[in-house]
């Protein structure tokens, strides 16, 4: 056990942010969270517009393991403070040319669909779920898990089964060579395609090893937590106070104080606080331009290409619509065009895919007014470079419109009650994401998991980082999966204990 004096102070009340204070005050520090916002979650959080309510960011629950994992980890039990229920449909596929496919949870469901819909051969779509399977369970797992920065890993037992399981294909082929390769249908090829952006990246230029991730969703399965997404941020949040973490909100943090190599704590408020360690979960370019002063670190990150962004529409929708579920996708015609589009050219793609959450459709009457529905509409856009963004929202909302109005044969521009916009501007404004990129840095080359920044300082002892833009990487399974690694790290580095 860590000794009472030992203080560490956490940046940022995101949910890597969050999920690291828990399990620094599980090792006995004195943990202190500053967050520049009112309210914890940074991207996970939420808002209403009138009768609607809306999910803020993230949409998407996978791997609800790590949440228990956390409250085990803090002595408690997940039921009672948090629950959610399983998808049997994990997505509705809508193509341009009237075909309608569900993405069944069951793969033998799925397969079967495929099949039926668009020609796919069953036994295409079993090898390739299993593929992905393999992908994460013996080569992703490790990887994710554990510090790439560190010798290690390199040395883990299990690095054999890894490089047992590694192909080549998996390095030196995109994304989309692997499915041409599986797949006879383009839709179906266009269907799984899509994960690519579950971490903002260009499938015609990811590595292969990134087809692990539909072993997430249709092997493992999606989730709805009851009250929406922001019920994550919330109880962990709440498990964080009752462990004794101190959160201090509309509390910049203005700087990280170091002195001989070692962290020394942080300004706020004009105020030096000490510390023994302090844990990063701002964006971390960000956090070595601003809180470290560190203009050339900074500048080295940027050498990474930046991930996506997006424009989102949250819309009070006067209607119900029975072929809309949770997850819904509409695809564009050329989905080639719209990825030269957001990574090349930097401008409105003429059709985009289009992404719409509808959290009212789990829980009628609460998240929207009976008969109603709350849109989270969301389409793929590039970084911040300074575009006009009032000028883009707006032909990519004409866009948007005349797509769903074509494909679900309804005006749907008349039945829009309430509307708030984010787009990738506001979004950087927000959480503090540089040019509102949602995942950090792409993952747009076969290194690029290699690149990603550490979980610690090399130069600055004391000093960590978590979050979406660090390794393993964005969404919530990798953010926590980082304060995990950040946790053991420190463990390590200050030989404490859980308690």
């Amino acid at each position: 056990m860590v000794a009472a004096e030992q203080k560490a102070i956490v940046i940022g009340a995101g949910i890597a942010g969050i999920a690291a204070a828990i399990r620094l005050r599980v090792q006995g520090f004195d943990v202190q969270v500053f967050e520049q916002n009112s309210y914890p979650g940074g991207k996970l959080s939420a808002f209403s517009l009138g009768s609607y309510q809306f999910d803020a960011g993230p949409s998407l629950f996978t791997q609800p393991g790590f949440i228990r994992e956390l409250f085990e980890l803090a002595g408690e039990k997940m039921a009672g403070n948090f629950s959610y229920n399983r998808m049997p449909v994990s997505c509705n596929y809508f193509y341009e040319d009237g075909t309608f496919v569900q993405a069944y949870a069951d793969t033998t469901a799925l397969a079967q669909e495929l099949q039926d819909k668009l020609g796919e051969p069953i036994e295409n779509t079993i090898g390739f779920l299993q593929q992905s399977a393999d992908i994460y369970n013996h080569i992703g797992t490790l990887f994710l898990q554990n510090s790439l920065h560190k010798t290690s890993t390199l040395l883990h037992a299990g690095i054999k089964k890894a490089l047992k399981y590694t192909r080549l294909s998996y390095l030196f082929k995109s994304m989309n060579e692997l499915h041409e390769q599986q797949f006879r249908s383009p839709k179906t090829i266009q269907l799984f395609n899509r994960y690519a952006t579950y971490n903002g990246s260009n499938p015609y230029k990811a590595p292969a090893m990134l087809t692990m991730i539909p072993h997430l969703e249709h092997n493992l399965g999606s989730y709805y937590p009851k009250g929406g997404m922001i019920s994550i941020t919330n109880a962990l949040y709440e498990l964080a106070l009752r462990k004794g973490v101190r959160f201090h909100f509309n509390a910049r943090a203005e700087r990280i104080i170091r002195a001989n190599n070692k962290v020394q704590g942080i300004v706020a408020g004009g105020e030096n606080i000490p510390a023994d360690v302090v844990v990063s979960n701002m964006d971390i370019y960000f956090t070595y331009r601003n809180l470290l002063g560190d203009e050339w670190k900074a500048t080295e990150v940027l050498k990474q290409e930046r991930s996506s962004s997006a424009c989102i529409f949250y819309w009070g929708i006067g209607k119900s619509f029975d072929q809309l579920i949770l997850h819904n996708i509409f695809f564009t015609k050329d989905y080639q065009a719209e990825f030269n589009h957001l990574f090349n050219t930097g401008k409105v793609f003429s059709d985009p895919t289009v992404y719409i959450n509808i959290t009212s459709k789990c829980e009628p009457g609460l998240q929207a007014p009976e008969g109603k529905e709350n849109w989270f509409v969301m389409v793929n856009a590039p970084a911040n470079s300074g575009q006009d963004w009032q000028a883009y929202s707006a032909a990519c909302k004409k866009a948007v419109i005349e797509k769903l109005s074509r494909i679900l044969g309804e005006n749907i521009e008349t039945l829009i009650e309430e509307e708030e916009v984010l787009t990738p501007e506001t979004i950087e404004a927000k959480t503090a994401s540089y040019m509102g990129s949602l995942y950090g840095t792409s993952s747009n080359s076969r290194l690029a998991a290699f690149m990603r920044h550490p979980n610690f300082s090399k130069q600055t002892r004391g000093l960590y980082f978590v979050g979406g833009s660090v390794h393993p990487g964005g969404g919530i399974p990798l953010c926590l999966s980082s304060a995990k690694i950040m946790a053991e790290l420190v463990a390590k580095d200050y030989k404490t204990q859980q308690h």
